[in-house]
């Protein structure tokens, strides 16, 4: 008998969806990647969102098609029918579980106040 290595998780949405979280495949954690290096990049709290939403709708594009738009770009991006369902717990859970990233973690967040060279209040 198999089993699993990994670990799945059940979230509801905004509008009472309910969708499987599950790690990413190799060629979706590949797209996934991609979009995250975007990160890097942003110049703007805005863009850093459009990244995180993009990220987190990949996650989701073989389970809920509709979440994710092949034309956004070369690795694709969240739909607006996505943007309409999710808040940020939720894309930080799913960028979690999905993705491996856990970007909501305090311990996280102060290491990077500190590299960036910010103090938090």
């Amino acid at each position: 008998m198999a089993s699993t290595v990994y670990t799945t998780e059940e979230i509801e949405l905004q509008d009472g969806t309910t969708v499987t979280l599950k790690p990413l495949n190799i060629k979706g954690l590949r797209k996934f990647m991609k979009i995250m290096e975007g990160f890097g990049e942003v110049k703007s709290e805005e863009e850093g969102l459009d990244v995180l939403i993009d990220a987190s709708a990949v996650c989701l594009s073989k389970q809920k098609p509709e979440y994710y738009d092949e034309s956004k770009g070369e690795n694709g991006g969240a739909s607006e029918d996505w943007e309409d369902v999710a808040d940020m717990p939720t894309v930080y859970k799913v960028l979690e579980i999905c993705g491996g990233v856990k970007l909501n973690d305090p311990n996280l967040l102060a290491a990077a106040e500190a590299a960036l060279g910010k103090t938090s209040t």
